[in-house]
């Protein structure tokens, strides 16, 4: 039940959100908004205030804002476009484009926001001096050779270790290489023997293996100034927008495989994990996922926001819109593109949550 709640709270946000921005900005440049919905039809309530009927559907994987005279792949063609001063088609390419990408917007915002206040709860983060081990990988070698949180490394394989810098520069050129690992516990030391995983990842540029044992430092926090506290956001937001675009562009150029990627079970398992943590969890993973789905929006994929300005700045550039039919089609494809991509997504998260291997080798 705890699992569910987080669930709903969380992509419940979002969603919000997400669509809040198109809304506000819809009404900010005079575009008529015939729906409000959080959830997909069949809907469970809704209420109509002036132009615009507000609703929430039974299916909680998504939202959409109506706009009046708007293109997409809910309107069967261009009858209903009027001409009229408040329809979409008729607001200038600029204008649009405000409107399209104000849900992106408003979900690195809320990154943004999330992460100050929970350093205006916690303070600033900062590595402690020591390599002091924070956290663990469920499964990787550190966390199956018996290493705990709280335990300092003096030294990887007879070299030893001072800092973080000295412990990277240790385990990443014994990638499947065994390596003994000194720890100091309780005042007394503990030997563990472990083999660091082989990760390929880039450095400079350059594709590389290191090796890599599953841990991450221990973070000590201290109180900070209004400035460092507003920073701390953006650059959290900011660090999660480069490894989401990273990822994507290791999915582009096969690096990775579209298997490897997660969805609605997994955000709902994450979701109930982060719940159990406490509210400092919960919050981090409420601006952690906010700002993924604001750039998965952003891709190139007709049905996404992304889609919608990729379209827009061709019709910019030709200085000619596209015609309904063509539009249509090309929503229509997207919308089909996106959920064959959903189908597979939940297929990865049942098969990795609840181990349901046949459901993989159906879609194989």
């Amino acid at each position: 039940m705890l699992t569910f709640l987080s669930f709903i709270l969380v992509i419940g946000i979002i969603i919000f959100v997400h669509e809040l921005g198109h809304f506000l900005a819809a009404k900010s440049v005079g575009i008529r908004v015939e729906t409000f919905s959080l959830g997909y039809p069949p809907k469970m309530f809704s209420r109509r205030r002036g132009e615009t009927e507000y609703a929430i559907g039974w299916i909680p994987l998504g939202g959409y804002v109506k706009m009046s005279g708007m293109i997409d792949e809910s309107l069967q063609g261009g009858e209903a476009l009027t001409g009229a001063p408040w329809e979409f088609a008729s607001k200038k390419t600029w204008q649009k484009m405000w409107v399209i990408s104000a849900g992106v917007i408003m979900n690195l915002l809320l990154g943004v926001l999330l992460y100050t206040g929970i350093s205006v709860i916690k303070g600033i983060p900062e590595p402690s001096s020591q390599a002091v081990v924070g956290e663990l990988t469920p499964g990787w070698p550190a966390d199956e050779a018996g290493l705990l949180p709280g335990d300092r490394i003096v030294a990887v394989a007879g070299e030893p270790i001072e800092n973080w810098d000295d412990l990277l520069a240790a385990v990443h050129p014994r990638a499947e290489v065994e390596t003994e690992i000194v720890v100091a516990r309780v005042e007394q030391e503990e030997r563990f023997t472990l083999t660091p995983k082989a990760i390929e990842t880039t450095i400079d540029g350059e594709s590389t293996t290191i090796g890599q044992i599953g841990i991450g430092p221990e973070v000590v926090f201290r109180p900070g100034s209004a400035g460092e506290i507003l920073l701390s956001g953006v650059y959290a937001t900011t660090n999660i927008v480069t490894l989401v675009a990273g990822n994507i562009w290791k999915l582009v150029t096969l690096q990775v495989s579209i298997r490897d990627l997660g969805g609605p079970i997994m955000i709902a398992k994450l979701s109930g994990d982060s719940a159990r943590k406490g509210i400092v969890h919960l919050l981090s993973f409420i601006g952690f996922i906010s700002v993924n789905i604001g750039c998965f929006n952003l891709l190139p994929i007709p049905a996404l926001d992304g889609g919608h300005l990729l379209i827009l700045s061709g019709e910019a550039l030709i200085r000619r819109e596209m015609p309904v039919r063509a539009r249509m089609a090309v929503q229509q494809a997207g919308m089909l593109l996106l959920l064959a991509l959903v189908v597979l997504i939940v297929v990865n998260d049942a098969q990795r949550i609840f181990g349901f291997e046949w459901l993989r080798s159906i879609f194989h």
